[in-house]
């Protein structure tokens, strides 16, 4: 029989959940209870109806939830109700929630922080189905899929289809890194994996969880920001990787494209600034099988955070302590993040200080003087001599900039700078090229651009050199002027 503990409730702690969906956690010290030693029938017979008044009064101004000592569950066992899992190292807890301020019983099976005061959902299952007819019920379907069915027995939710074959000893554990993952055999190592809450995230990425795509099981692994406070269910937007030459990751509205990450170069993702946070590594891996973003944390009990704010759509990263989550990152952080502000071949400004504005690479003039003038950027530049397509071209570096988007760029990973500039030079198509990687503070690989240079803005620091075709002409003037 399993062990139940009591969660801790007695006074209320305000909290916040990541859609943006807070309400009060009752708090308390745990309690051991030891029957009474009566002494006389009489005297028993009032405790003992003093203890069930009081009892009645609990019962009826407290939501009891109980959290079951494991966190695991097999094929025979089920969530329920007030029932909840939590990690091994008591650092997440699964389990049914309302959300507050809703006005009605909608419950949702989620993933929250379980050692902190301030109730915080990092993940939900059922977002887009809530459970309206009570109790809601997690339990294995009998091909091996992780369900959730309501008080009428109806299916509400399931897991995607296992990517392995699922056996009587198939078991699904909460991980002390937040993931919720379906082992085959019950043996919870990582070539069992059949299904983990990791590659459907909500609106919330942790360390450890990969963003991206993984092309060996066809699943993209995106965060979408949540409806509203009172309902987690998919809001206006998403963030995910756009795949094409070099990785990198878009902000959508619904269909609009509203900021991009920069491609990235091997170090970093050329538009995301201030990522040098102490104690936390960020990468991405791109290869046969997947490409995807993740960030790690060096100290395991640091808690952390990436949200998509659905009320902003900003991408918000997130730390605990003192008590409280605090706010370190978020993008776009500026008006020269917006995607496309400046046009083709124009770049944005923005300075600490000063009102943001849209400039033309060198060898470039707007396109429309009186738009540019009345800071209608979206026109973009155009250049000031043509190109004679063939050795008279030249470059010029530019080298304080996000690099242009890469979705439709030519990627040779085998290549020299030198035969990169060749090929560009070859090509009358192409526009400018760079190192594909910078990793290791050498010049990898190639990448050329053979349409109109999007999406650029200048920074005070050097991120990586990209070479700008231009007519000899317009090369030459720019060396004179020193």
């Amino acid at each position: 029989m399993s062990r139940i503990i009591a969660h801790p409730f007695s006074r209320t702690i305000p909290t916040a959940l990541s859609c943006r969906v807070a309400h009060h956690l009752p708090v308390t010290n745990y309690a051991r209870i030891r029957a009474p030693d009566f002494r006389g029938r009489e005297r028993g017979e009032r405790m003992r109806a003093a203890h069930a008044r009081a009892l009645l009064v609990v019962l009826a101004t407290t939501c009891l939830s109980v959290s079951i000592a494991t966190d695991t569950i097999d094929q025979a066992a089920s969530i329920t109700g007030n029932q909840t899992l939590v990690s091994a190292g008591g650092i997440f807890r699964l389990g049914f929630y309302n959300p507050p301020g809703s006005s009605d019983a909608r419950a949702y099976l989620g993933i929250w922080y379980a050692g902190i005061p301030v109730q915080t959902v990092v993940w939900v299952a059922n977002r887009q189905n809530p459970v309206v007819s009570s109790p809601g019920v997690l339990k294995f379907s009998p091909d091996g899929r992780l369900v959730i069915v309501d008080g009428l027995n109806a299916t509400v939710w399931s897991s995607a289809a296992p990517t392995r074959n699922i056996t009587t000893k198939a078991a699904a554990q909460l991980l002390d890194d937040g993931n919720f993952v379906l082992s085959s055999d019950g043996s919870g190592s990582s070539q069992s994996v059949a299904w983990q809450s990791f590659d459907y995230p909500t609106d919330t990425m942790l360390p450890g969880m990969k963003l991206g795509v993984d092309l060996r099981n066809g699943i993209a692994r995106n965060i979408t920001s949540c409806r509203s406070p009172t309902d987690p269910s998919p809001g206006a937007y998403t963030f995910k990787l756009v795949m094409g030459g070099l990785p990198e990751f878009f902000l959508f509205r619904g269909p609009e494209r509203i900021y991009a990450s920069g491609p990235w170069n091997g170090v970093v993702l050329t538009g995301v600034q201030n990522l040098n946070a102490e104690g936390y590594t960020f990468m991405v891996v791109s290869n046969a099988d997947e490409t995807y973003y993740a960030y790690y944390v060096s100290d395991p009990s640091a808690l952390s955070r990436l949200i998509l704010d659905g009320a902003t759509g900003q991408l918000q990263s997130y730390v605990w302590g003192n008590g409280a989550w605090s706010s370190y990152w978020y993008h776009p952080s500026d008006p020269c993040d917006s995607y496309y502000k400046c046009g083709a071949f124009g770049f944005g400004v923005c300075e600490v200080g000063q009102p943001p504005k849209c400039s033309c690479l060198p060898g470039f003039r707007p396109r429309s003087p009186e738009q540019w003038e009345q800071r209608g950027w979206s026109g973009g530049c155009t250049r000031s001599a043509n190109l004679s397509c063939g050795a008279g071209d030249g470059f010029w570096p530019v080298n304080r900039m996000k690099l242009p988007e890469a979705t439709e760029a030519t990627v040779r990973p085998d290549m020299t700078l030198a035969e990169c500039r060749q090929l560009c030079l070859g090509n009358c198509s192409c526009r400018a090229y760079a190192a594909a990687n910078i990793s290791g503070g050498v010049s990898h690989g190639c990448v050329i651009w053979g349409v109109d240079l999007l999406d650029m803005r200048q920074y005070p620091v050097v991120v990586q050199d990209v070479y700008i075709r231009l007519a000899r002409s317009e090369v030459d003037a720019l060396n004179a002027e020193g």
